[in-house]
């Protein structure tokens, strides 16, 4: 078979053309515009003088504002009554004269008990004071309670041995031991590492200090109570506060 192919001199004919430019019919942008609506549906106008005059109210008196007076009332174990009394002026001058705060040791209840007054100008005051007190009563030196009053970045945190790890007789003995080390050697370097206050009272341990350096002693003492050597544990620490220290 043979195909064969005639060429044909007949012009091709399109049936649409694209060329006329007029054919096209321009289409609207879909974009909605959005508009605030009222509550009845009706539009808001947000740029009259009424959207930015605000409402003007008169200040309110410090009577007012300050409400009823509060107070906080502090337990004194026994053992805490002769420090309490000859550290008694050194706890009430910053109280009464700083934080203009009223303070007494009630002899019937073996509290000690703090009131806001008239003069007193900042309600906080009232939680710095028994903060305050709460420290010394946990046994921590007059100095060492006394930045609670003047920083607001300290914290108390309190946890009991056992609460680590269930310990009894010798075991739990121990375990109080490698944390206060010989002479208390380990307590101290703890301390100065991550610039903290520890008290080691019989099970209860209480420290003072910021939020970041309180974890870091407290992740030291619970490495001690499970039985880590202390060489690992100041190690560990030592780490810890450098690279801190470096981020600050």
């Amino acid at each position: 078979l043979s195909l064969t192919f005639r060429p044909t001199t007949e012009p091709l004919t399109a049936t649409h053309s694209y060329d006329d430019a007029d054919s096209f019919t321009k289409v609207k942008s879909k974009k909605t515009q959005k508009r605030k609506r009222g509550p009845d549906g009706a539009d808001m106008d947000t740029d009259g003088p009424a959207a930015t005059k605000r409402p003007q109210f008169p200040p309110i008196s410090g009577d007012r504002l300050r409400g009823p007076d509060e107070m906080r009332k502090v337990a004194v174990p026994a053992h805490r009554y002769t420090p309490l009394k000859e550290n008694w002026l050194k706890i009430f001058t910053p109280i009464v004269e700083n934080l203009q705060l009223q303070v007494r040791f009630n002899l019937k209840t073996r509290n000690v008990e703090i009131k806001t007054c008239k003069d007193t100008q900042d309600i906080a005051s009232l939680t710095k004071a028994t903060d305050f007190v709460k420290a010394f009563v946990l046994g921590f030196q007059v100095e060492d309670a006394l930045a609670l009053l003047r920083l607001d970045e300290l914290f108390l945190e309190s946890f009991d041995v056992t609460d680590v790890k269930p310990l009894k007789g010798d075991h739990l003995s121990r375990a109080i031991g490698r944390v206060a080390g010989k002479g208390g050697k380990t307590k101290f370097t703890i301390e100065n590492v991550t610039k903290t206050r520890i008290v080691l009272a019989e099970t209860k341990v209480h420290i003072l200090g910021s939020f970041q350096n309180i974890k870091m002693a407290r992740t030291a003492i619970c490495n001690l109570i499970l039985g880590s050597p202390p060489s690992k544990v100041y190690g560990n620490i030592r780490v810890v506060a450098s690279r801190t220290a470096e981020r600050f």
